[in-house]
């Protein structure tokens, strides 16, 4: 993350204070042990992933071909299997999936086809998302849009209308994934001058899903993507979409203008702990540990749950249960008075003239 950082930037003098909320002395040697790649449990979990998500596709593929229409059913389980891939490819983003940068790499750009994600591209903004996470002075990269009560009202009436269908759950988690996976993701941004990897990846993500589809409609016919793979995709974007949501979308979450911001505060209490069953833990890929996963990126997704159980300190985050999260898609503003995620309907615009 820091070397996507400027050179001055404040953000790369940040270090951890053992004296706010959630802080523990010595943390960087308790999680150390868990911030190593292990080559072997990683091929195994991609194994445990890659085929059985391949083999659902197939299903999928086989049954359109033949008209097996209940075929279709297979596309929920192919969409979370997919889902597992995103964290592996993410995970890969971070350096921390395996041992060396060439193998992290070469995976994140090949899952990033399955993803329609371009992996270098998406690696930037999602490091500028772990370093500004929380922090009201430095949103819009990488994040979900939140105004804060005040700026809210400040606002005329028809960006407030626009800023309430941008917050809107079918925006986000319907029309939000399929704009961003399907058209944000396949331009690329910014001078190419200056992320000359970024525009590469954009473009070769581009023309390898190009050839992909082109082979599978001339070879299974067009239906094949329509029907069967993109829902795929799609379901599984907006679970993804979901998770990230309610990752920092929270009531109690944590918010703080730059010079009260700080990294281990936004760790502890700008993400939550989603916990979830142990078979949707799994398909998750553990990202639930969400707070620990912004504290310490080196540490790969299949040892979040055993830091977790190691370190006593890391319970003491904000846990949200599956049922606890289906509330969260209410709350749109963040009320700096009371320090806590709003829903629209406990702020009033103030009537004009006063």
């Amino acid at each position: 993350m820091r070397r996507l950082l400027k050179q001055g930037d404040p953000l790369l003098s940040r270090r951890p204070d053992p004296n706010v909320a959630g802080g523990t002395p010595g943390w960087r040697e308790l999680v150390a042990p868990y911030a190593k790649a292990n080559g072997r449990r990683g091929a195994l979990e991609l194994l445990c992933t890659a085929l059985p998500f391949l083999a659902l596709v197939a299903g999928v593929f086989l049954g359109l071909v033949h008209r097996i229409w209940p075929a279709l059913v297979l596309v929920l389980p192919a969409s979370a299997f997919l889902v597992r891939l995103f964290i592996i490819q993410h995970d890969c983003g971070h350096g921390s999936y395996f041992n060396t940068r060439w193998a992290n790499d070469l995976l994140g750009r090949i899952i990033g086809v399955f993803t329609f994600t371009p992996y270098a591209f998406w690696r930037r903004d999602h490091a500028m998302h772990h370093a500004t996470s929380s922090n009201l002075s430095r949103r819009g990269v990488g994040d979900i849009t939140t105004l804060t009560v005040r700026e809210y009202l400040a606002r005329s009436a028809p960006r407030r209308l626009l800023y309430r269908l941008y917050r809107h759950p079918l925006t986000l988690f319907v029309v939000g994934p399929l704009y961003q996976f399907l058209l944000l993701h396949r331009i690329p941004r910014g001078s190419p001058y200056r992320n000359r990897e970024g525009w590469l990846s954009v473009v070769g993500t581009n023309a390898a899903l190009a050839t992909i589809l082109a082979v599978t409609v001339l070879l299974l016919g067009w239906r094949t993507v329509v029907v069967g793979y993109l829902p795929i995709a799609m379901l599984a974007g907006s679970i993804g979409i979901w998770l990230f949501y309610v990752q920092h979308q929270f009531e109690s979450t944590y918010w703080r203008h730059e010079p009260e911001w700080n990294f281990e505060s936004a760790a502890f209490e700008g993400c939550s702990f989603y916990d979830l069953p142990g078979v949707l833990c799994w398909l998750t890929g553990h990202i639930g540990f969400h707070h620990i996963h912004h504290l310490a990126i080196k540490v790969p997704s299949y040892r979040l749950r055993a830091a977790y159980k190691a370190i006593p300190a890391f319970r003491q985050a904000r846990r949200l249960g599956l049922r606890d999260s289906l509330w969260c898609w209410r709350l749109a503003l963040w009320d700096e008075q009371r320090g806590k995620l709003v829903p629209f309907r406990d702020v009033r615009p103030r009537p004009a003239g006063k």
